[in-house]
């Protein structure tokens, strides 16, 4: 019975996978040596953040004495599949996420396995390289440690500022030497319950490693980051593993990469990194979601026109107190959202008698410094009507801790960008496009190539010295990554 069920999780794989190739009687594939070494990889999957029992080894184990080459095949194919190209649909993980996953079939993976000349190393070569070695040494580590790791969390409370007398201030000293930190003995005589300068230094080393906000003030964010604890760590790099194989081995020779887990943006080109910045990507609510598009161009002095909810919930309750708010920030409100609407004098409606949730006007907010995609919008295709765009608050790039968007992404310094991306090819000139955008004029420009664009959330990454680099899981998605491969196939 167990055979049955254990074969039958394989028919879930059907959309993906072809044909059983047949292997000829007097030439068998599964021989004791090859049945061994699918036993040891699945026994090690754990490495991999991917649990054994999800591939029955004890039932393997059996098999391979007895030949068992069906039970064999299926314990493969879902191994090799998981490890391959991810354990789950990444689509159906959660509503934010919508790229094209890698896929492999079945018919693939038992042919390329029939000619590999060494089954185990073939196994061993199903994971995706890069830095996904670096990502599993960071799982084995943080789990030898979490042997021996002590966790005491810091209550939350009001804003604790260096200088102040607070209760919570010994605990901030454990909480900081528990991860590590080195954290200065207390002077002869001192209050223990001072936030001093010293232990402000070290609170302020470890919001840079997290990307927080650096100021030494311990806020929610920084009290959500400190209560994170190792069994939090470990579930990220295992959510981290699987979102790496979901994408594709090699994302070519030319792409922007944005990463809405520690808000940086790359553009790579002939292979090479050549512009970087920060960027500003969407709240907790609001989340900038994981995509894969193309980009064309952009153009100047955009008009933004207020997606519905946000109309309804953060600009009517203006127009409610005051018609004329919305029109001095160089807002205008028409009548529909056709084309062909009129513009509508914000003082003749009931704002009291519209529903937040059926707003039935449209807002545009003119170019002009306060416009809030700025003076630069780059464009592209997706379902969940996002984009790259300028912004007219760049402090915000001071913060740590970037998520103030409705999801789209503002990059700090986009005619840098765009200037990188023309390579100085005719069609763009930068002191003539920043004059164009002085003298308020619209204009489109095209790219002389497409650039494919890649959003992400990769919340832990691997430094220039190879360890691991954590950023908080401030969208929740790593937990709903790893529950969902926790979940039976049937």
């Amino acid at each position: 019975m167990r055979v049955v069920l254990f074969s039958a999780l394989v028919a879930l794989f059907a959309p993906l996978v072809g044909a059983l190739p047949s292997f000829a009687a007097d030439d068998p594939f599964w021989t004791a040596p090859r049945a061994a070494a699918l036993l040891q990889a699945i026994r090690a999957a754990g490495d991999h953040g991917l649990e054994p029992d999800w591939y029955n080894p004890e039932l393997v184990e059996k098999a391979g004495a007895a030949g068992n080459e069906t039970v064999l095949n299926d314990a493969f194919v879902l191994y090799a599949s998981d490890l391959s190209t991810g354990r789950v649909n990444a689509n159906r993980v959660d509503k934010d996420i919508d790229i094209q996953q890698r896929k492999v079939s079945r018919d693939e993976l038992l042919k390329a396995a029939a000619a590999a000349p060494d089954f185990a190393a073939y196994l061993a070569a199903l994971a995706p390289k890069g830095d996904y070695p670096a990502l599993q040494k960071a799982l084995a580590d943080l789990r030898k440690q979490r042997a021996s790791a002590a966790y005491t969390p810091l209550p939350g409370g009001d804003l604790l500022k260096p200088g102040m007398i607070d209760a919570r201030v010994p605990v901030l000293r454990k909480r900081l030497g528990e991860l590590g930190l080195t954290v200065p003995e207390l002077p002869a005589g001192a209050v223990a319950e001072l936030y001093d300068d010293a232990l402000a230094t070290v609170v302020k080393t470890y919001q840079e490693t997290k990307g927080l906000t650096v100021d030494g003030v311990i806020g929610v964010n920084t009290t959500r980051s400190l209560n994170t604890s190792l069994d939090d760590r470990i579930q990220q790099v295992i959510a981290n593993l699987e979102r790496r194989r979901w994408l594709p081995e090699d994302l070519g020779s030319r792409y922007v990469l944005v990463n809405a887990g520690d808000y940086s943006m790359v553009f790579v080109d002939g292979g090479q990194k050549v512009f970087e910045s920060l960027v500003i990507v969407g709240t907790p609510k609001d989340p900038t979601p994981e995509i894969q598009s193309t980009m064309y161009g952009f153009q100047t002095n955009p008009y933004w026109t207020v997606p519905q909810s946000i109309a309804g919930e953060e600009y009517l309750p203006l127009l409610r107190r005051d018609p004329t708010a919305l029109a001095r920030g160089g807002f205008k409100i028409f009548s529909s959202w056709s084309d062909n609407d009129s513009e509508l004098d914000p003082g003749s409606v009931d704002w009291n008698g519209i529903h937040a949730k059926a707003f039935p006007y449209r807002i545009r907010q003119e170019p002009g410094a306060s416009n809030a995609l700025g003076y630069i919008f780059f464009g592209f295709a997706n379902k969940y009507g996002i984009y790259m765009h300028d912004t007219a608050n760049r402090w915000l790039f001071t913060e740590g801790s970037r998520n103030f968007s409705h999801g789209c992404i503002r990059l700090q310094n986009p005619l840098d960008f765009a200037e990188k991306v023309f390579k100085g090819r005719p069609g763009f000139d930068k002191a003539r496009v920043q004059q164009v955008i002085a003298a308020g004029q619209q204009a489109h420009y095209g790219f002389p190539e497409s650039v494919p664009l890649h959003v992400t959330y990769r919340t832990v990454g691997i430094g220039s010295d190879g360890a691991a680099v954590f950023r908080d899981d401030v969208y929740g998605r790593d937990r709903r990554v790893v529950a969902a491969m926790a979940k039976p196939r049937s």
